[in-house]
């Protein structure tokens, strides 16, 4: 059988891959590159992409070649890419065409606006593009909703993160609930107990950029297929062959960027080693975007943070800003890993955290299910970070519900994946200390091959040709569990033995 159907499917994807390559370079230089003038035509051009890909993917023949290549005598392989196609073309026929590109206007709007009106927390002029996304948001959910039989947000939650519920999250965070605010008032107060040295600065933009450049290096990011930029908010985008990683700098603090390009050089490495030898195809992209995050956190948290890797930085920074009473070993280690609630969610501490990703979660859930609305959102807020964090953001829009840029481009559903994220990368780097008992040591010696080849092995490699409960599950041993992630956390900040 020569699954001819198979054929005309992967030749299809391939053109929509290389659609999708052109919409990712040319959303990274809108964050990236642009001057402000261009916004509304990039906006209309990214829009007509859009457009462009869904009259593809959604054309009545590529329904008929899934229906008939199920039929067709294919691998173990090709099985798993026709059920990602499936997964991909169902969920895009879900939408007519007017609201896909409605929804990308509004968002090129709602996100360029939002770069000048964050600085000057210009909430209300904020919320009027705001809620143009949501009216758009809303309906997709409502159309994916009724396809699926399930709740508004659960619709758009299953774009982000394939077969997840908010049920589940609502027994995970749950249990995140029950232990993480005493944890949370241990920790502060283990650590209020001694005096900390902070780094003195400025730190100019230039020097910090060559520091991130050669922790990059040591993180094993190819400079050869991808680069370092800068942008009101850190991302990772472009493609597997030509990965773009941006960070913002303060030049009165030193790590905060640092740290973002440790983050985003995580979710670099994870694209730089999807599988090659499937181009162009659903199977060759990453599992999900927990997974995703799961292998940033894995880089800033799990490894970036460890007591091994701090102490291979000091030399770095010493070389680049001085020899300073902050960056004396056990000071710098312990200024690393300060658990100091904050308002910004990009800059917490990894204890903190997951109270910025559960509110905006339960926020974000009551939005799209229709029991909140837009002009709702501040006060409900400032009520969490105060439940959460004892802070209050009363009128401080810019550090409060204006701070991130998920939700300028509709993308309700993604923020429980950072949570999500970090329970799988401690329950990941937990089975890599079980499966390379040396693990620490080769940390702390600059010596990563070990680890990087485990994750090659067990995440990387593998696209998505497994689901991601398959795809854990294998990794590890057993499905997600956050229990490993509590044993990190108190192991690292409580001196609890894991």
């Amino acid at each position: 059988m020569d699954n001819k159907n198979y054929q005309q499917l992967t030749r299809t994807f391939l053109r929509l891959s290389r659609f999708s390559h052109l919409s990712a370079i040319a959303s990274w230089d809108m964050f990236a590159m642009m001057p402000p003038g261009g916004s509304r035509a990039r906006g209309e051009a990214l829009a007509e992409l859009s457009v462009l890909e869904h009259q593809i993917i959604t054309d009545p023949t590529v329904a008929q070649w899934i229906d008939a290549a199920g039929q067709e005598d294919l691998d173990e392989i090709e099985r798993a890419n026709l059920r990602e196609m499936t997964r991909l073309h169902h969920q895009a026929s879900l939408l007519p065409e007017s609201l896909v590109e409605a929804k990308s206007l509004a968002g090129s709007r709602c996100e360029h606006a939002w770069r000048s009106q964050r600085p000057a927390n210009d909430w209300q002029g904020f919320s009027q593009n705001l809620k143009e996304v949501v009216k758009y948001s809303r309906e997709e959910a409502r159309l994916r909703a009724e396809a699926k039989g399930c709740t508004p947000y659960d619709a758009l939650l299953d774009v982000f993160e394939p077969d997840m519920t908010s049920a589940q999250l609502d027994v995970l965070f749950a249990d995140v609930k029950s232990w993480l605010p005493d944890l949370l008032n241990k920790a502060v107060a283990k650590q209020s107990q001694r005096q900390l040295v902070a780094p003195v600065g400025p730190f100019p933009t230039s020097v910090q950029r060559e520091l991130g450049l050669e922790t990059m290096a040591l993180l094993g990011f190819d400079f050869n297929g991808g680069r370092l930029d800068i942008s009101a908010h850190p991302f990772c985008g472009g493609v597997p062959e030509d990965v773009r990683i941006t960070t913002r700098y303060d030049e009165n603090e030193l790590l905060s960027a640092l740290f973002g390009v440790i983050h985003e050089t995580g979710h670099a490495r994870y694209e730089q080693n999807l599988p090659r030898n499937w181009p162009g195809q659903p199977i060759a992209l990453a599992r999900s975007t927990a997974i995703h995050e799961s292998q940033s956190l894995f880089f800033e948290m799990q490894l970036g943070r460890s007591q091994g890797f701090l102490k291979q930085l000091i030399p770095a920074v010493k070389r680049h800003f001085g020899d300073q009473g902050a960056f004396e070993e056990a000071n710098f280690m312990a200024w690393n890993q300060q658990v100091k609630p904050g308002f910004i969610r990009v800059d917490a501490d990894e204890v903190s955290y997951p109270a910025h990703v559960i509110l905006r979660y339960e926020i974000e859930r009551a939005l799209i299910n229709g029991d909140i609305d837009v002009d709702d959102i501040p006060a409900l807020w400032n009520e969490k970070m105060q439940a959460w964090l004892g802070l209050s953001t009363d009128g401080n829009y810019r550090n409060g519900c204006m701070q991130d840029i998920h939700w300028t481009d509709g993308g309700f559903g993604y923020f429980p994946s950072y949570t999500l994220g970090a329970m799988y990368a401690a329950q990941l780097f937990s089975a890599a200390s079980q499966a390379l008992p040396d693990l620490n040591a080769h940390i702390a010696q600059g010596d990563l091959t070990a680890l990087f080849d485990w994750l090659r092995q067990n995440i990387w490699q593998h696209g998505s040709r497994y689901t991601t409960a398959q795809l854990i599950t294998q990794a590890t041993g057993e499905p997600l569990s956050s229990r490993y992630f509590r044993e990190h956390l108190e192991s690292r900040y409580l001196s609890l033995p894991r």
